[in-house]
């Protein structure tokens, strides 16, 4: 065997190994609150509704908040903050701001707000580039695989 070949086994052998390394971090345990929110604010204080209407992440106003899910959720301005309390499941991420990739993998992982995608009219967040760059590749998948971890996965 030479030397190329060796790495190339080590490589694909190493990967699951990764993989799981990246989550083990923060398994799912009993407990999990439905929304990720550290320091109470979901999606870290950034505006859900914005992801919809600017197609980009934009950090809330401390003005613009609303309580729902046992988190706090910010809004860049008035009209977005209506716009949520009209229809939150429409404006919410997915798996309740946790990462998709994260939770069809059977972790309950933080995300990085600019880490994203909208399908089918629906919020994804995810844990990092590298992560989204993943899930991108079969998101319907990992979508399909992780609606059936969520919310049992919570628990």
């Amino acid at each position: 065997m030479n030397i190329s070949r060796r790495v190339l086994i080590a490589a694909f052998l190493a990967a699951p190994v990764a993989v799981a390394t990246t989550f083990a971090a923060a398994p799912a345990v009993a407990g999990k609150p439905e929304v990720f929110a550290p320091g109470g604010k979901a999606i870290r204080g950034y505006d859900p509704v914005a992801y919809f209407t600017q197609g980009k992440p934009v950090k809330g106003d401390p003005r613009h908040t609303y309580k729902w899910k046992g988190a706090t959720w910010y809004f860049s301005s008035a009209d977005h903050l209506d716009m949520f309390k009209g229809n939150p499941t429409r404006y919410a991420p997915q798996y309740g701001g946790y990462c998709a990739y994260g939770i069809a993998q059977g972790y309950v992982v933080k995300i990085e707000v600019d880490q994203w995608a909208i399908l089918d009219g629906k919020l994804y967040l995810n844990y990092s580039r590298s992560v989204q760059s993943r899930w991108k590749k079969d998101p319907k998948g990992y979508i399909q695989t992780a609606d059936k971890k969520w919310p049992d996965i919570l628990n």
